[in-house]
């Protein structure tokens, strides 16, 4: 069993979730997005954005936790972001009220491929799930890429379901294809299973 745990993203984590998004992304979504794409992306920038979301969130209820693995040093390993559910989060033609003021979304979960399956997904879900509670938010939303079976799995693994609202994103005239995922938020805090599996 892995040993691990999470914790709120400090500001000297940016250059790290960053890091750990590109090398996800290109790993995850080599298959989804062109590999241009992926190739371009500019770490420097994505750890600036990822500092601002850190320092100045929207809320305080926008946040992001990271993973640690724990072995003769830690590592950080993963990351997962969310807030309540904005605009992003509304499907093509959904009203802006459509979500209500008491859903969370998830704009991220990532784990390192590399330290898949030792339960960092399962941590982060369950730390987010703790704090969306404590918010008073009774449902929580994801988008994931129609592609992205690892995603899609593990969240229904764990009790999401597709809702059924899709749409298409546009990655440099390429249309790709997502579909959301939802979830009720449990009211009471269910004990976390750190054998389950966490990509």
């Amino acid at each position: 069993m892995a040993l691990g745990y999470v914790r709120p993203a400090r500001p000297e984590d940016a250059g790290e979730i960053a890091r750990i998004q590109l090398a996800t992304w290109r790993v995850a979504y080599r298959r989804i997005l062109p590999r241009h794409v992926l190739d371009n992306l500019d770490e420097a920038f994505l750890a600036r954005r990822w500092s601002a979301a850190v320092q100045e969130p929207p809320s305080g209820a926008h946040r992001v936790l990271v993973a640690v693995e724990q072995a003769e040093q830690s590592y950080l390993v993963g990351f997962v972001a969310s807030g309540p559910a904005d605009s992003e989060a509304l499907a093509p033609g959904e009203p802006a009220d459509a979500l209500g003021p008491d859903v969370a979304a998830v704009t991220d979960l990532l784990v390192e491929p590399r330290w898949g399956r030792r339960g960092h997904g399962s941590r982060l879900l369950a730390a987010a799930v703790d704090l969306w509670r404590e918010d008073g938010l009774t449902r929580a939303v994801a988008w994931a890429f129609e592609g992205d079976e690892a995603t899609r799995t593990f969240l229904t693994s764990t009790g999401w379901e597709p809702d059924g609202a899709a749409r298409a994103l546009d990655v440099d005239d390429m249309l790709v294809p997502q579909v959301r995922l939802h979830v009720g938020v449990p009211a009471e805090k269910v004990p976390a299973d750190d054998d389950q599996p966490g990509d």
